[in-house]
């Protein structure tokens, strides 16, 4: 049985990420989800919040699980017996960058290796960043992240806003 771990901070998780672990799952018996907790930097939605909105966007891949991680990814991958981590990929800027991060892991423990998979046509473009900064202008992100983050990311802007947030302000959850 081949276990895939799909690492990345899902803040929120797009259309791009499901496009990616529905395609691996093609590939690989089964797929974690693994949400990296990121000390240093701060997220719109908790590392929670996070893990609920994928298991509802994903509620119907049986073969799919959703964990968290803190620290190295070789550790974690090695602690839940992975076989491979699988990155997504949308521009050359992210294959550079991707490269160095699959050979220190590669360096770190040699017993697994990286699967890049390229984003889909439809969805090159979509980044979280970019997701949260068109919901916080008040933009229109249908058809780039599931319902249920749709709704998530309305909610958590209002109530941002309701508690005097400054939007100018609100970059740092970018």
């Amino acid at each position: 049985m081949i276990k895939a771990i799909y690492p990345g901070s899902f803040d929120p998780i797009t259309f791009g990420h499901i496009d990616i672990i529905k395609r691996g799952l093609e590939v690989f018996d089964r797929i974690i989800v693994a949400v990296a907790i990121n000390i240093e930097k701060r997220g719109l939605f908790s590392i929670e919040e996070r893990k609920s909105l994928i298991r509802d966007a994903l509620k119907e891949y049986s073969r799919v699980t959703v964990d968290s991680f803190e620290g190295l990814l070789v550790n974690y991958v090695e602690k839940v017996q992975g076989n491979v981590i699988i990155r997504g990929l949308r521009a050359t800027s992210d294959f550079e960058y991707e490269f160095h991060m699959a050979s220190i892991n590669r360096h770190l423990n040699d017993r697994f290796d990286t699967f890049f998979m390229m984003t889909a046509k439809d969805y090159f473009f979509v980044s979280a960043r970019t997701i949260k900064e068109v919901a916080m202008l008040g933009g229109s992100v249908e058809g780039l992240v599931p319902v249920n983050v749709e709704r998530a990311l309305k909610s958590k802007f209002q109530t941002l806003m309701n508690q005097g947030g400054d939007i100018n302000k609100l970059d740092t959850v970018l």
